[in-house]
């Protein structure tokens, strides 16, 4: 017997289903088996032809309306030398030290690239009409990494210990007579003695939380397990660390805090490796171990592998010279001698044959970077070039020297191999000693400059001295005729120090015993002017004073070399004052990206900022 109602729904199904499919698709079906094999394996190439230009199609639009940008993620090994010991912004002096403060803790402003200056813990700051009063507003929801509010009275506390004597902090010279005060949580108040244009610069320092310092004494300042174990406010906080047995530090790793007050890190974890010497880091640069090295020094590059690195340079704001005590040799007071002097060397010879050519060659007191636009970064990727080793000594330069020397009135003995002017008790001889310390660049330079000096036929001693006897016998009493050393001079451009009358004894910094009422004016004049335009017009007047006196021979500003993988995008170096500034915009960097639809990319960072 047959199941009729079965059947008759059997047949409806089966007639629905026909109905539903697509009628092209139903040919297709009766046509496809009449094809030979041939021509379906044609026309199943030719399908997957076209699924995959569609899905290319479609990547392509996607790309179109959208937009790569940074994401989070991704992790950084960096290698140091030598251990940190002080993470703390008043006690930070090696380079270990103020990397990993700079992570950790933040100040009131931020540098930047460009030089200039923006908000941080900071959310405004106004400064007086007369330049001596400087009012900065506090974010209200500023913070330090372990949750606690950081109001005006850890800016004051923090402060008055780097104004302590008793802390020895390398700040403190940046705060004496400074008045610092708190009219409530979110407001404190700096008041100068006196104008002070490079003022803001002070205020990038970073803050101390004092629930944590405050019952820390003097005495045990040094020695806290805070040093070590800090707690700031800056784009990262520490989350380990490993010793070895003696208790120092081997190992730091970071991670992003939650609480900067600029926003989230984008790279996940930050790690520092400590070695003993620049050989052991590109060991383990070249096995694997770290990404990057800071301050790489050009000698080093041949040794390193292609692991797939970039090294970024840019110059430092730093000048390198030899300054001349012309008190304690009066032949270097003579206008053609320092005019020889400096006609005799082949600068960019001595960068390409100390630096391997990664530096600037100076004639002026100022270095590149530091008025107006930003030094350029370069990038390069492996193999990274080094110049090949010349001879400082060029014979062009040299009969100009001699040349220069001749029409000054000076006289070449040809018996005594000695250049002399005048007679009898008045009767000068060109002859000096160098002095400098021993480091290794320091003493390459001097022995060039000497070689050079020496092929003009003036009688050049080279003396180095280990840093401490140095500073201690050669450099504070000014016992010296001449003097190879360099100025860090930083993004702030006050050369005071280095150049007014004032400043000729220890402990200034006025090498080269320089004395003019008219750069004096004008140095007191540009450190009281906030316009950055009129400050830099001040500077450039003030380089050709000096440049016109020659108190010294201008050298060369040498590059700060880092060496990053690949993969690593967002860093920004511009001035730097130290090594450690190229942490400035270390929350923008990043190593991994993402990409969203246009219309929610408003406000984002893009691949490139």
């Amino acid at each position: 017997m047959v199941d009729t109602d079965t059947e008759t729904s059997a047949s409806w199904q089966e007639k629905l289903r026909m109905e539903r499919r697509i009628p092209w698709l139903i040919r297709f079906e009766e046509v496809l088996p009449r094809f030979s094999p041939a021509e379906r394996l044609f026309l199943y190439g030719i399908s997957v032809v076209l699924a995959i230009s569609a899905f290319l199609l479609v990547v392509e639009t996607s790309h179109y309306f959208s937009t790569v940008v940074p994401a989070r993620g991704g992790s950084l090994t960096e290698g140091e030398i030598g251990p940190a010991r002080f993470i703390n912004p008043l006690l930070a002096i090696s380079q270990a030290d103020q990397d990993l403060t700079q992570l950790v803790y933040s100040g009131l402003l931020r540098a930047n690239a460009d030089g200039s200056y923006s908000p941080d813990l900071a959310a405004s700051y106004t400064i007086s009409p007369d330049g001596t009063v400087y009012t900065f507003k506090l974010r209200p929801d500023a913070k330090f990494s372990n949750g606690t509010p950081l109001t005006s009275s850890d800016v004051v506390f923090t402060i008055q210990l780097a104004q302590n004597p008793d802390i020895k902090s390398p700040q403190q010279a940046d705060w004496l007579g400074v008045q610092v005060s708190a009219p409530d949580s979110e407001t404190v108040v700096f008041t100068l003695p006196h104008p002070y244009a490079p003022f803001l610069q002070n205020a990038t320092m970073g803050i101390l939380p004092k629930s944590l310092w405050g019952n820390v004494s003097s005495e045990e300042f040094p020695f806290s397990p805070l040093n070590t174990n800090p707690v700031g406010s800056g784009p990262y906080r520490v989350t380990g660390e490993k010793t070895d047995s003696t208790g120092s530090p081997t190992r730091y790793d970071l991670a992003p805090n939650p609480n900067f007050a600029l926003g989230g890190s984008m790279v996940n974890r930050i790690t520092f490796q400590f070695y003993p010497d620049n050989a052991s880091v590109v060991r383990a640069l070249n096995a694997g171990q770290i990404d990057t090295i800071a301050a790489v020094s050009p000698v080093d590059l041949p040794q390193i592998k292609d692991r797939g690195a970039e090294l970024m340079q840019v110059p430092l704001p730093r000048v390198f010279g030899v300054f001349f005590n012309q008190s304690h040799d009066p032949a270097l007071a003579d206008p053609a001698v320092k005019t020889a002097l400096d006609q005799a060397l082949d600068k960019q010879a001595i960068v390409d044959d100390v630096l391997g050519g990664y530096g600037v060659t100076l004639d002026s007191p100022i270095p590149p970077g530091v008025l107006g636009v930003a030094p350029h970064t370069t990038l390069s990727t492996y193999p990274f070039t080094v110049a090949a080793s010349t001879s400082p000594v060029v014979s062009a330069n040299i009969t100009n020297a001699q040349a220069t020397l001749q029409r000054g009135g000076w006289t070449f003995d040809q018996t005594n191999q000695v250049w002399t002017k005048g007679s009898g008790k008045s009767k000068l001889t060109l002859a000096l000693t160098l002095s400098t310390a021993d480091q290794s660049e320091l003493v390459a330079t001097a022995n060039a400059v000497a070689a050079a000096w020496q092929a003009a036929g003036v009688h050049v001693t080279v003396q180095v001295y280990p840093l401490s006897d140095f500073n201690n016998t050669i450099l504070r009493p000014r016992a010296y005729d001449a003097i190879l050393f360099g100025e860090v001079v930083g993004r702030t451009t006050d050369l005071f120090a280095f150049w007014d009358s004032t400043q000729r004894n220890d402990p200034g910094l006025n090498l080269a015993m320089y004395a003019s009422a008219q750069a004096d004016a004008l140095l007191s004049q540009a450190r009281a002017t906030s316009d950055e335009t009129t400050r830099s017009n001040l500077y450039q007047q003030f380089a050709q004073i000096v440049q016109k006196d020659q108190p010294a021979v201008f050298l060369y500003s040498p590059d700060f070399l880092y060496l990053v993988p690949q993969g690593l995008q967002g860093v920004q170096l511009g001035a730097l004052t130290s090594a450690s500034d190229r942490f400035l915009n270390v929350y923008q960097w990043y190593t991994q990206t993402s990409r969203i639809w246009n219309a929610f990319a408003a406000g984002q960072p893009s691949q490139n900022y």
